[in-house]
């Protein structure tokens, strides 16, 4: 498998995404279901802390990936929901630029403020496609 990040200018590089990402030959795609800051009982793990949730939001992600075989390192795009985006970029975007270029990777993404998540104590949600 092939990939080769697409991006016609620089500034997305500061926030560890691309424009794009193309993919040649992959054998498998993997589509997952947005990740939170949930424990295994589906509770939330650190309510109104949004470094926290980030970090968890990743694990589980990080651990949905693992199951199917794959890591971080096959993300081509990574999209993200957000209860307050100024709060993510002064807390929690620092966790994700790390994991990212730990991983090696710079993927897609799309980032939306929304108005709140699936249950209220909720901050950030992923949502991932991996390939392998």
């Amino acid at each position: 498998m092939d990939r080769r990040n697409v991006n016609p200018w620089s500034w997305q590089d500061q926030f560890g995404f691309s424009q794009a990402v193309e993919v040649i030959g992959a054998a498998r795609v993997l589509h997952c279901a947005g990740q939170t800051s949930s424990a295994a009982d589906g509770s939330t793990l650190h309510p109104d802390d949004m470094r926290g949730q980030t970090a968890a939001a990743l694990d589980n992600l990080e651990q949905v990936l693992q199951d199917a075989e794959m890591s971080l390192a096959n993300v081509v795009q990574l999209n993200y929901y957000i209860t307050d985006v100024d709060r993510y970029f002064a807390e929690g975007a620092e966790v994700v630029g790390m994991r990212l270029a730990a991983a090696g990777v710079q993927p897609a993404s799309t980032l939306l403020g929304v108005t709140r998540l699936a249950f209220p104590d909720l901050l950030i949600e992923l949502e991932a496609v991996a390939v392998a």
